[in-house]
């Protein structure tokens, strides 16, 4: 069994057999524990346009406990290249490691098919490099941005759904790392 925690109500992970998943509605905060995760706490508290969100008061502890969930249990917490929560919880740079076994995979979701090229940070802790399924080799640009101000750039921009969807093959990959821990 693999937790994905803090998934859209739609979320992908409720289509995938061996994935017990976890929305607002189930709250992942009661998730007991036991087994390795995948973590997609809210970012919008953390990321690059943090001065504009406007979060829920307890929103941002929330990938704070996610980070703790990953160090017990083994598994991967995604969030955007740029997030504020690797300096805060002292997540380790890409190349390094940090005392629980936890390393930094930087990726493009649309290796895995996203219209935009959504730079991500992974923290992985219970699978060494060596370990996790292979990477998809995707060559040119992206299609779309992610960027909401998509008139100063000269592709168009994704929808705001679109930017919260995990794509369905980068599940299955992270479902796929998991089953390695």
């Amino acid at each position: 069994m693999i937790a994905a925690l803090f998934v859209r109500s739609d979320s992908v992970y409720k289509t995938i057999p061996c994935v017990d998943a976890w929305d607002m509605e189930r709250d992942a905060r009661k998730w007991p524990g036991g087994y390795p995760l995948i973590a997609h706490p809210p970012c919008r508290a953390w990321g690059q346009l943090r001065f504009f969100a406007k979060p829920r008061p307890d929103e941002k502890d929330l990938a704070i406990w996610a980070v703790k969930q990953v160090r017990q249990w083994g598994g991967v917490l995604e969030h955007p290249a740029r997030s504020t929560l690797w300096p805060h919880c002292k997540l380790p740079a890409p190349k390094t490691y940090d005392p629980y076994g936890g390393w930094t995979l930087p990726i493009s979701q649309n290796w895995w098919g996203h219209r935009a090229e959504k730079k991500t940070f992974l923290y992985i802790v219970g699978c060494p490099p060596d370990k996790i399924p292979a990477l998809p080799l995707v060559l040119g640009e992206a299609s779309h941005v992610v960027e909401t101000r998509a008139k100063f750039n000269k592709r168009p921009s994704v929808t705001k759904s679109e930017r919260e969807h995990t794509p369905q093959a980068l599940a299955h990959w992270l479902v796929k790392l998991c089953e390695s821990i």
